[in-house]
């Protein structure tokens, strides 16, 4: 009994359910920014550069013989990954500075100034003496 309340415990905690939470958020963003990759960003590059679609570029290494397919070295799909990885990540650094400069604001603002602390007995001693000299 004791294994189970230990996982409960574990799997209750707020970060795991917050990093469970991100994780399926960032699954589904994924797609989204790898969508607007894909079938938004990259057609007009291969347009400019001549019609070329980065996913079926690759090096033939080895024709096929056959039944044996060809052996090609795939480098335009490379290609094609690594620029969604850095749309991916220009995407998200975006977010998190905007999430960033919306903390500073909230960090800035003035918050009420202390209440100044109350006098020591030194002072209170102090202050009777003083009052009472002048009397």
């Amino acid at each position: 009994m004791k294994l189970i309340e230990e996982f409960k415990t574990f799997a209750l905690k707020g970060n795991v359910v917050d990093m469970a939470v991100g994780i399926i958020i960032g699954g589904a963003f994924g797609k989204i920014v790898s969508s607007l990759v894909s079938d938004v960003i990259m057609p007009p590059i291969g347009l400019l550069v001549g019609g070329v679609n980065f996913t079926e570029l690759s090096f033939v290494m080895k024709e096929a013989v056959g039944d044996n397919p060809a052996v090609t070295l795939n480098y335009g799909n490379f290609i094609q990954v690594v620029f969604d990885f850095l749309i991916v990540a220009f995407a998200i650094f975006m977010m998190v500075k905007g999430m960033n400069s919306l903390k500073k604001k909230e960090e800035t603002q003035p918050a009420a100034p202390p209440a100044p602390p109350a006098p020591s007995k030194e002072e209170l001693l102090l202050t009777e003496i003083r009052d009472l000299l002048k009397k």
